[in-house]
């Protein structure tokens, strides 16, 4: 009986494990990001920037690392370096969180980061341009 009750505690425990370690995370995504200041949430400049050129930034170029590497490369927040953030990286395939963040925030968030997140600020080392590029990409590709 003693082996029993053991045995079921483990199987327990380990499903939760393999869970987690499965999941991108909670969807919706609570966070307390602080919002962008005045009109910066209401901008949206995707309309003339270049995705190809944001698919190359998250991927590769963006200083001081890659979008990707958090983020992921389905934009699930399951990146090899995201693993180990608290909170997880931001899941971009969580339509519930999705829909509720502008572009604008979105454009905030990577040039200034977000504090109490792994999120890093981008707008030293890419230009605004860049960052929308980055917006479009992440839109077009995950935000579904």
């Amino acid at each position: 009986m003693k082996k029993i009750v053991v045995l079921s505690i483990l199987a327990v425990f380990s499903l939760f494990v393999v869970s987690a370690a499965y999941a991108g995370g909670a969807c919706p995504q609570p966070r307390k990001t602080k919002a962008a200041p005045g009109g910066t949430a209401k901008m949206d400049k995707t309309a003339g920037a270049n995705a190809d050129n944001g698919k190359k930034i998250y991927d590769k170029t963006a200083k001081p690392m890659a979008c990707k590497m958090c983020h992921g490369d389905k934009g699930d927040g399951a990146g090899k370096l995201g693993a180990a953030l608290k909170p997880k990286p931001r899941d971009f395939t969580c339509a519930a969180t999705m829909k509720k963040i502008s572009a604008g925030q979105m454009f905030w968030i990577i040039k200034n980061g977000s504090a109490g997140t792994g999120m890093v600020a981008h707008g030293k080392t890419l230009k605004d341009n860049e960052i929308w590029d980055v917006v479009k990409f992440i839109r077009d590709e995950y935000v579904k």
